[in-house]
């Protein structure tokens, strides 16, 4: 049987000299350090010299091992967590990652251990494929990963399990685990810090049948994170609607509530939750919101110079509506909560009729929208009016009864900012008339349009020059998709006399749009465009996300 050789700093020093991984200097520093027996040689090194992750890809290589990055997202947790005990993955200082029929990765940062190999692939009957990875990761997932297993499994077992047959009873409440169980605290407290380590916008904790199910969204696309037993879901449940403030007992129906904690680095997070019944108990959705948002300046969306002055020209003004268009989760709220920070100054009354509010600001008077008591956006607004304010923002005009408040309040010498929910800027008008506005009203009171989409962004470490645009690659910093964060694309319409006189019983969208840009707009994919050029983006994600241009623009052409 191979006799176990761990690594020693000294003995890797010449290789990783010959290298060049380290200068002859960090050898000399090294050389002189004496033998720590709770380090790792290459977390010895990493203080010295280059990152743990470089050193780790380069052991990889001189053991002859395949490396890997750890990513949590990646592994199935739930199910390679069993494959070994506790003890002995924190003895031998390995973790599993992965498992098929035929064999299971393991993770090591000691290539040259073998001797627990034998024994593990007997007992699991399986072959085991060996992967280097950072020392530091695998003793903070053995960590991570067990505490939570055995949570789940502390909380699960606290429960009797209702009959396999049986589907949840939606309201029934006799089986339910305590919420503030101490595993349940502990489950909690690992999802919420998880999601702002992996940079999660949204949190979806669902019911099923078998298993519940987590699924964390980043960058705009679903990943799943892991599976719970179906008590232990809704226990979790449980114990965020009963930090948000939800009635834990009604499971009937929607509810909305909201928690405030910290992120790891101190910073303050607001937590939006969602729930709703279905048919093997209540789904659950956190919809989590970045306080850098409010601290955000228009450069940081997304905006280039000229939008800024455009949109700094309308916002500038003291009557009249402006509105924000685009889908759901384009990104029209941060929009308006940088500009409404801007403007709420200590010389205006800045109110806003929200439902729910998405974030809560200091800086201005907000007001959530309450059906059950008939406070709606209309009676909400009705309501402000006689609030003395200068500046109001409506949350979303969804009705006729809001649209024509809206315009009464920009009538009366009010600045008016809302969303509405359409494909581009010079839509908006014809939506406004669908909801029973007449054309002279749009006309006296609309100041602009602001379309906005989100892209992805390109990821810096590994995005490849390809001819006058660049391409998505994939590395193990953006987890192999090629993005890393989104910014926003703008399409301003800012309404001149020319515009104005477009707008007619009916208006013809097509020769407004056509116009709009014969006066300086910028369609959303023309904005695209520019960031594709600047080699923020590729021309995928701009066709993915940017409605098609119908207007034939020479510079878009060029491009």
């Amino acid at each position: 049987m191979p006799v176990d050789q761990r690594l020693e700093l000294r003995q890797l020093l010449p290789a990783l000299l010959e290298g060049r991984v380290i200068t002859p200097e960090v050898a000399q520093q090294l050389s002189a350090l004496p033998a720590s027996n709770t380090l790792h040689p290459l977390e010895s090194i990493a203080a010295l010299g280059p990152s743990l992750e470089t050193l780790t890809e380069w052991l990889a290589q001189h053991a002859g091992q395949p490396y890997l990055r750890i990513d949590p997202l990646k592994i199935d947790v739930a199910t390679v967590v069993p494959l070994m005990s506790h003890a002995f993955a924190q003895r031998h200082a390995i973790l599993a990652v992965a498992v098929d029929a035929q064999t299971v990765t393991v993770a090591s940062a000691q290539p040259h251990v073998t001797s627990w190999e034998a024994g593990l692939a007997q007992v699991l009957k399986r072959s085991i494929k060996r992967v280097v990875a950072n020392p530091h990761d695998i003793t903070r997932c053995i960590g991570e990963f067990y505490r939570l297993a055995k949570s789940v499994s502390g909380a699960d077992q606290k429960v009797a399990a209702p009959g396999n047959n049986e589907l949840l009873n939606l309201g029934a409440s006799d089986q339910e685990p305590d919420a503030n169980d101490a595993h349940i605290v502990n489950i909690v407290d690992w999802l919420l810090q998880y999601a702002f380590g992996q940079r999660a916008s949204d949190i979806h904790i669902e019911p099923c049948r078998e298993q519940g199910r987590v699924r964390f969204r980043i960058d705009g696309l679903l990943h799943d994170v892991y599976q719970f037993p179906p008590q232990v879901t809704m226990a979790v449940v449980s114990r965020l609607k009963s930090l948000g403030r939800m009635n834990v007992a009604e499971k009937r129906r929607p509810q909305d509530g909201r928690v405030k904690t910290k992120s790891p680095t101190g910073a303050e997070v607001e937590l939006r939750l969602s729930t709703l019944p279905t048919a093997f108990g209540e789904k659950l959705v956190m919809r989590i919101f970045d306080p850098q948002v409010l601290l955000k300046g228009f450069d940081q969306l997304g905006l280039s110079v000229e939008d800024q002055q455009r949109w700094q020209a309308m916002t500038s003004q003291t009557n009249g509506i402006i509105l924000v268009t685009g889908p759901t989760g384009s990104g029209k709220t941060s929009t308006l909560y940088t500009t409404l920070k801007q403007l709420a100054t200590r010389e205006v009354n800045l109110c806003t009729v929200e439902d729910p509010i998405e974030m809560v600001e200091p800086a201005f008077n907000q007001m959530q929208v309450q059906h059950n008591i008939d406070l709606t956006f209309a009676s909400g607004i009705r309501a402000l009016l006689r609030q003395d304010p200068d500046i109001i923002m409506i949350g979303e005009i969804r009705d006729q009864e809001t649209a024509e408040m809206a315009i009464q309040a920009a009538l009366t010498g009010h600045l008016v900012l809302s969303t509405l929910h359409t494909n581009d800027a010079p839509s908006a008008i014809s939506r406004l008339q669908e909801l029973g506005i007449a054309h002279y009203l749009i006309k006296a009171t609309l100041l602009g349009v602001m379309a906005q989409r989100l892209v992805r962004v390109l990821c810096p470490h590994c995005k490849r020059a390809l001819g006058d645009a660049h391409e998505a690659v994939g590395c193990v910093e953006c987890r192999h998709s090629g993005y890393q964060g989104r910014a926003g694309v703008y399409e301003i319409m800012v309404l001149n006399e020319a515009l104005r006189t477009l707008i007619t019983p009916g208006a013809d969208v097509q020769a407004l749009r056509q116009a709009a840009v014969t006066h300086g707009m910028r369609s959303l994919r023309m904005a695209a465009m520019q960031k594709v050029a600047a080699g923020l983006t590729t021309m995928a994600e701009v066709l993915r996300v940017t409605p098609g241009d119908s207007v034939t623009n020479p510079l878009f052409v060029k491009q």
